[in-house]
Formats: structure tokens, sequence, C-alpha cells
């Protein structure tokens, strides 16, 4: 069966590889041909439902828990299982306990259990949550892995739009340019920082009165910063006060972010329902993945199987 996926992003990619893996004819329609310019390639990469029931339903939980398994089987190597550190400066501890209140999954820590997972932060942080189930990877190098896999293997990229008419079904990835009803735009921004002065083995989740805030360590001494969540669908650079309160945020989790290289802003604009739940949905024979809103590489891989079973008409959405 010929399959059309339309878009590039984590969504459509993931969905091109598990059609790939179940024998179908697929091919991918990115008529931008660039990861920049979709809201993947700033993300932060963190697989980590359980700290993510803190402000999602128990839906994000459970269509989260398999997918380090699914990045682990279709990019050996890639994903890296260190779980999940969160913490709180000492004035915030009422605060580390409402999330641990609203999560499960985790280990308490004190301060020498933190000291031994992380010990450049042991001199900062009294007490925090461990969830060590939790996984991250770098999401730039699983966008251009899987691409450069699905090409070998023999997918086929097209950047001017194919006939759609030669192809059974197509499944539309294409996030905000959808225009689906309900849909809506939240505006994330995040920072890259490079530091050689603090190394951090996994995501640390730093409680903050405003936002979820992160630091991701990825290769060469560089921290991904993330990241604002702005009810708005407006691009464009990073705003002065998002920049401010990531840099402060950064410092306040190690000092030797002060001193850190700014490396790059970022902004991406992620696709959301009113419920801040993906769907799968289908209009004749166009399947809709969609609405992965803050979740993309966390639910990416259970919608493209959801989407793979309605195509074969195993289950329905």
């Amino acid at each position: 069966m010929p399959i059309l996926v339309k878009g590039a992003g984590v969504a459509g990619l993931t969905v091109a590889h598990e059609l790939w893996s179940r024998g179908h004819d697929v091919a991918v329609f990115d008529p931008v041909g660039d990861h920049r310019h979709a809201a993947s390639w700033y993300a932060g990469g963190m697989l980590a439902p359980y700290c993510e029931r803190e402000s999602a339903e128990q839906a994000v939980v459970d269509l989260g828990a398999g997918a380090a398994d699914w990045w682990d089987s279709a990019l050996p190597g890639l994903v890296r299982r260190n779980g999940t550190l969160v913490v709180a400066p000492a004035r915030d501890t009422g605060e580390l306990r409402r999330f641990a209140g609203r999560t499960t999954g985790f280990e308490p820590l004190d301060h020498a259990k933190i000291a031994a997972l992380e010990p450049d932060l042991a001199e900062n942080f009294r007490s925090g949550l461990f969830f060590s189930q939790e996984a991250h990877l770098d999401p730039r190098s699983a966008l251009m892995q899987l691409r450069t896999k699905l090409a070998a293997a023999g997918v086929e990229f097209h950047a001017a739009a194919p006939d759609v008419a030669a192809y059974d079904r197509t499944v539309d990835c294409t996030g905000m340019a959808a225009r689906l009803s309900g849909l809506r735009g939240v505006r994330g921004e995040m920072l890259l920082l490079r530091t050689a002065e603090l190394s951090l083995a996994r995501p640390v989740r730093l409680i903050h009165p405003r936002f979820p805030l992160y630091i991701v360590p990825r290769d060469d001494n560089m921290f991904m910063v993330g990241a604002t969540m702005i009810e708005s669908e407006q691009s464009g650079p990073i705003r002065a006060r998002s920049l401010m309160e990531l840099l402060n945020a950064a410092y306040a989790l190690h000092p030797a972010f002060g001193e850190a290289e700014l490396v790059e802003t970022g902004v991406g604009i992620r696709p959301a329902y009113a419920d801040n739940l993906p769907r799968v949905s289908r209009d004749g024979a166009t399947i809709h993945i969609n609405g992965l809103y803050r979740h993309g590489f966390l639910l990416a891989p259970a919608m493209a199987v959801r989407a793979a079973g309605l195509i074969e008409n195993e289950e329905e959405p």
C-alpha cells in the first residue's frame, strides 16, 4: 500500500518509520527540506512521562511509557536512560512537595543522594526527586538520523508536491499548517548554552514560579535550556523577558552558567488542542496526526503506532 506522509518533523518521521518498518511503501513530502523550520528542532528531547504528569493528564504517562523503547529500537544508541532530576531552591521546597504530590515513579533525594547523582549541583540543593525510569535524547540528532535511515532504506523525500492520487493513504503531520479545527499554537522559546565548567548526566528540572524550566545536557559541553509556554502563534526572535528568565533560572541552577557562551536562541510554535493531548483522526483517505503540544518526542511514537494501526484497520483512533 503506497502511503504519502506530509511533513518531516518528529510526527512525520516517526510515522514514516513505523509504516516502513511494517512493510509499507512510504514517501515523505517535505517542501522545506530543513529541520530548522520545524518546532521539533527546538525541542528538549526529554522522554519523561512521569515528570510531565505534574501538569498533564494521565494519558501522557500512558502514551509516553514506551517512547524510550521505540526510539532505542529505531535508532540504537541514541537514547540515554539516566533518569530525570527535579530540584528546587530552599525557598521553594513547598513547590517541590506539590510536584511530588502530583507525580509518581520517583525517589526522594537528600543532599548526599543529589551529590552522588550530580556532584556539580551538590552545593546548591538539599532535596530533590529522582525519576530513574525516564530518559532523553538529542532531538536534532534524532531527526537527522531518522531521515538518513529512511532515505537509505528507499523512502523517497519529495520537495515538490507529489500527486496524491498515486497513494492509497495520506498521513498529514504538518502541525499548524494543517489548519485543523480546534488547533492552536503555543510559543516555546529556548536557549543553547556552552560551558565546560559544569557537567550533568541527565535532564534537570528546576521548580520555577512561571513555567517548567529544564536544562538538558548535550554533547560538546552544550546545554539546552527551555522552555516558555506562551499562548501565541507569533514566531520571530525570542523575547527579552523570556531570555532574561531562562538565563536567570540557569544561573540559579549553577553559577557556571553566568559565564557560559550563549550559542543559540530559538522559537518554536507547537500545535495543541484545548486539552493539550494529541489526536489521530481520519478524514476519508487522509489520517491526521496533530496536537503533540510540548510532548513531541515523547508521544510521537505512540501516535505513529496508532496511525499505522488505523491504516491497517487494526484499531480506531
